[in-house]
């Protein structure tokens, strides 16, 4: 385990324990630790009552949720190369198996090739269950991929990502397989100006909420508000789904050095759906994009 994590984990010292609370708690003893701040989101309470029980008198465990959310909202220049690794990985994979998506192919064997290519253009793995959401389960916002057969016509949403040095990459792309009715046309359409105009507004200061209010609005205009029911983003790094969100509840303001995705999308059942999402950076003066592949409107042979 300390050969693997020395290969895995940057860090001063690792030390093995056979119980995981006395690490932790020799380290307390060690440093003459006070105050200690906690993860609560994701540390289990029995656990944190053990901890207090065998601490010192006087050390005080202190839920720090909210702070640690902050400390990974902005990355460095190496996380940033790192992102934007994972990023170039996915791109070139879906690029590479973007002949499959003819008639006739199974949902699963894309979201299949696809995830082989990744790993071997040396992603460390695949970000989240990919989704291909073909026809009519594009209605689907987390629809993976599924034995159904695609066919001429159909619109392919396709959601995937790739890690590489533990961050993850986050995209989505829809792409025609033949030509498409002029109702999913139009939802195209829309969803991609939404895209664009919410990608556009990224800058420092910005508060987030209105980063989603431009594209809420703009597809709302257009009559199909209430077949958008998500939140325009969310961070990305460490893990696929980070704070802070891009939403209409969202107090936050666009900081530089933020990784947020932009994912506008409409859903209507019995129909189909479009998602375009790419990554964002904020910079100084704005922003610059980090995901690769294009978002406009590409009809494949059928």
């Amino acid at each position: 385990y300390t050969t693997q994590a020395r290969q895995e984990v940057q860090a001063q010292s690792i030390c093995e324990y056979q119980v995981q609370l006395d690490g932790i708690l020799e380290q307390v003893n060690q440093l003459g630790l006070q105050r200690i701040g906690f993860e609560a989101d994701s540390l289990p309470y029995a656990m944190v009552e053990r901890l207090r029980q065998k601490s010192p008198a006087g050390c005080e465990w202190q839920p720090e949720s909210e702070r640690l959310r902050s400390l990974r909202w902005t990355k460095d220049r190496d996380e940033l190369s790192a992102l934007e690794h994972a990023a170039a990985i996915s791109a070139e994979a879906f690029e590479e198996i973007l002949p499959l998506f003819r008639p006739g192919v199974l949902e699963r064997d894309i979201a299949l090739e696809l995830e082989f290519a990744m790993r071997r253009l040396g992603a460390e793995e695949k970000s989240f269950d990919t989704i291909v959401a073909s026809g009519q389960r594009g209605a689907l916002p987390h629809g993976i991929a599924s034995d159904k057969v695609i066919a001429s016509g159909d619109l392919v949403t396709v959601d995937f990502g790739a890690r590489w040095s533990g961050y993850h990459s986050d995209e989505t792309v829809t792409v025609a397989v033949g030509p498409v009715s002029a109702k999913l046309r139009q939802i195209f359409d829309i969803v991609l100006e939404a895209h664009d105009r919410a990608m556009g507004a990224v800058r420092p200061g910005i508060p987030l909420r209105d980063i989603d209010d431009i594209a809420r609005s703009y597809i709302a205009e257009h009559g199909y508000g209430d077949y958008f029911g998500h939140s325009l983003g969310h961070g990305v790094g460490l893990e696929v789904h980070e704070h802070p969100a891009v939403s209409a509840q969202s107090e936050v303001l666009a900081e530089e050095g933020m990784v947020i995705t932009i994912e506008p999308g409409i859903y209507i059942p019995d129909l189909g759906g479009v998602r375009i999402e790419d990554m964002v950076y904020v910079t100084a003066d704005g922003h610059r994009r980090i995901t690769r592949l294009p978002k406009e409107f590409r009809l494949l042979p059928a």
